[in-house]
């Protein structure tokens, strides 16, 4: 039998993160194989998954919609062919469609009539699911709404009232849908693979006796945070004014002008850019993080919905950055065969970007 599961999720929401996740529970033992589908031509994602030591196939394809289906199908075909895993992990890139993913599967299935989709996982970021329903619909809610269970990242960032509004909002889109709030520091691997699988109920995990502690933790964790969630939340709002006169008008036009044609549909090239370069320069880690804090400037450079790369400081040293709006994570790396980032976002200013990382 080879278990498949699907985990996707929007531009950043913490896809690759989980999946480090899962891998170090009891999937340790098995035979697994990540399946990624990146958009864009310069796959980042295959190195960050190197250290865990799983065989990446990465299909870069510029439409997901159009060459997704065969290329998807002769990479499940290769994958059983030459690893026989006992299950395959499918990162479908985050500005695709998972309802287009699940078909493609059921395709692969009537060829390999020993395959189980083991639970489609969608996850959101809690505090950005509004904002990306409203800029981004189409692709957004086709993840949600195509899952059979909801993963919210950051909510340890977030007050209870705050991820309260987030899964009335996933309720409203997909009413069966099962919603992971606990932050996930909180749960191990094999619980979360649980939830995903079976849906075992939140309630069944022990946490009668640790009530407490639990209230208090986050209690902590709000403090914390406070100045954080605020940054956030006052983000969110602010960007969702902006936007309201703006892109999201011309969003929807051209949603309904693509009515006639395609019934509204949309390929993620026609909403998103990418743009990808390879580089051998160097450069050292504060200088990449003002880089990415100078990302949040719309007028300036577009809209930046993610970065990622993989690149060497002068000392010769590599690190990993990522970054969503509001949020930067940078991590020591091995050594990778050239430096690369992928910027991905909407209305990009492709000028301005390459002048900013002086490529």
């Amino acid at each position: 039998m080879i278990k498949i599961n699907v985990i996707s999720g929007f531009l950043g929401a913490g896809k690759t993160t989980l999946i480090r996740k899962l891998l170090t529970g009891s999937l340790k033992n098995e035979k697994v194989v990540l399946l990624e589908n990146e958009y864009g031509e310069i796959g980042v994602d295959g190195a960050f998954m190197k250290d865990v030591g799983i065989t990446v196939t990465e299909l870069n394809a510029g439409c997901i919609c159009c060459t997704l289906a065969g290329d998807f199908q002769g990479a499940i075909d290769q994958l059983i062919d030459t690893y026989h895993p006992t299950r395959i992990l499918v990162e479908p890139t985050g500005v695709g469609k998972l309802s287009e993913i699940l078909s493609a599967i059921e395709k692969a299935k009537q060829r390999h009539p020993d395959m189980v989709v083991g639970g489609s996982a969608t996850v959101v970021d809690a505090g950005k699911c509004r904002i990306y329903a409203k800029n981004f619909g189409e692709f957004f809610i086709d993840q949600v709404k195509s899952a059979s269970t909801v993963i919210f990242s950051r909510t340890q960032l977030l007050s209870s009232d705050r991820v309260e509004k987030s899964m009335a909002l996933i309720k409203e889109l997909h009413p069966e849908a099962r919603i992971i709030t606990t932050p996930w520091d909180e749960m191990t691997p094999d619980f979360m693979l649980e939830v995903i699988e079976n849906g075992k109920p939140l309630a069944f995990a022990p946490l009668e006796d640790e009530d407490e502690d639990e209230h208090e933790h986050h209690h902590h964790d709000h403090d914390e945070h406070d100045e954080h969630e605020h940054h956030h939340d006052h983000d969110e709002d602010e960007h969702e004014h902006h936007h309201d006169h703006d892109e999201h008008e011309h969003h929807h036009d051209h949603e309904h002008h693509h009515h006639h044609h395609h019934e509204g549909e949309h390929d993620a090239d026609e909403v998103f850019q990418n743009i990808g370069v390879e580089t051998a320069k160097r450069y050292e880690r504060d200088e990449i993080r003002a880089k990415l804090e100078a990302l949040s400037d719309e007028e300036e450079y577009g809209r930046v919905l993610r970065a990622k790369g993989i690149l060497q400081d002068a000392s010769g040293a590599w690190f990993q950055f990522d970054y969503v709006p509001g949020e930067i994570d940078m991590r020591d790396s091995e050594a990778d065969y050239t430096g690369r980032f992928c910027v991905i976002g909407a209305h990009l200013e492709e000028k301005a970007l390459k002048e900013l990382f002086n490529v």
